[in-house]
């Protein structure tokens, strides 16, 4: 079936004043079942809940009296300059709840000067996506089951200007997402994975005593052998996303990858993981202080992202609140949904007498034990 697109708002209602309210608001704002989709997570949904659960349970101390008159949110990554330590995650299929997608995602991060990542299931062709943003924009890659189809993509964001690789390799097989089962959600004819070529393959035959995961979906999953591949055949920045393990990050690393991203996939892959706040000290600590770490999954506040750097990131990404303002209000919602979290990240700036990004530490937790 075919999923309505829902009419847009055209001017944003005052009573928007949070991340949370366009959650809300997005609730009918597209299809139950689509709602259903985005919002869901794995299996029972402990992870989901402790995403948004451990960032609540970290306090922060309040400082006084510093100087605000030079004060700036700007941050570099991988050698690019960035607004604020904040980016656009890459997130599949926002042709189900607006008809522009990711262009109006896209334009939304470019008039906020955000970082934009376009994603390998984008709605929208990675080359129309990159002429919308004039700022930095990296492309995420799930690695095709031939090399020649993931080196075409990688030449396609090389052409258009991509400048840095965002490798995701947390699901080589979808998590337990028992509620999008239960709603009878599936992807309708018309959600074009525009960007993939479509490898013709016979299915795999398997034995009687064969596994239809195991020795089935799983024998083309990629390994770390195409991570070492993949950093032979470009020079742009590579950062490596799905990170949980310090061992995992640690080795991405050692292969040649430029940065890593602390990510459980929102809550939707191997439910009971730790939140990613919970897991950032450790990887941090595995990969040094020089090396790019990123964390998304849970931020909804500026004090999230005061505290992801606090406790080691270099910035944050933004997932589900963006598909949120797009379903609500388009770009003009993306926009002020950016613009939200922007001012939000000042005050509390502010409030903890940060002046800088650099002035942001653990000295800033009230927890000192992390």
């Amino acid at each position: 079936m075919n999923y309505p697109i829902y009419k847009k708002l055209d001017s944003i209602p005052a009573d928007i004043v949070s991340l949370d309210d366009y959650e809300q608001l997005a609730r009918n704002s597209m299809p139950a079942e689509v709602f259903t989709y985005i919002h869901s997570g794995g299996a029972d949904e402990y992870t989901l809940a402790r995403n948004r659960q451990a960032f609540a349970d970290i306090s922060l101390y309040s400082r006084v009296l510093e100087k605000f008159d030079t004060a700036s949110t700007r941050t570099t990554l991988l050698g690019q300059e960035f607004r604020h330590p904040f980016l656009l995650a890459p997130v599949a299929h926002q042709g189900l709840v607006h008809q522009e997608a990711e262009l109006a995602s896209a334009q939304a991060a470019d008039a906020l000067d955000t970082g934009f990542i376009t994603s390998n299931l984008a709605s929208k062709s990675l080359e129309d996506i990159a002429a919308q943003t004039g700022g930095p924009k990296w492309f995420q890659l799930y690695i095709q089951s031939t090399r020649e189809h993931t080196l075409e993509l990688v030449r396609r964001a090389e052409q258009a200007g991509y400048s840095a690789i965002v490798v995701t390799v947390d699901v080589p097989i979808n998590g337990l997402r028992n509620n999008i089962q239960r709603s009878g959600f599936q992807l309708p004819p018309d959600a074009q994975q525009i960007n993939i070529q479509r490898v013709k393959s016979q299915p795999k035959e398997l034995a009687p005593d064969q596994s239809v995961i195991f020795q089935g979906i799983m024998s083309e999953s990629p390994n770390w052998r195409d991570m070492e591949w993949l950093r032979k055949i470009t020079r742009l920045p590579i950062i490596v996303k799905g990170i949980t393990h310090p061992m995992d990050a640690k080795r991405s690393i050692e292969l040649g990858a430029n940065g890593v991203v602390v990510s459980n996939h929102g809550g939707r892959g191997l439910d009971t993981l730790p939140a990613t706040i919970e897991i950032l000290p450790g990887i941090r600590q595995a990969v040094g202080g020089d090396v790019t770490v990123l964390l998304d999954s849970g931020i909804r506040r500026g004090t999230d992202i005061v505290k992801a750097l606090a406790l080691g990131a270099d910035a944050v990404l933004v997932g589900r609140p963006q598909i949120y303002a797009l379903a609500v209000a388009g770009a003009l919602g993306v926009a002020h949904m950016l613009r939200l979290l922007r001012d939000e990240l000042e005050v509390t700036m502010v409030l903890c007498g940060c002046p800088t990004i650099a002035d942001i530490s653990k000295e800033c937790l009230f927890q000192q034990t992390y």
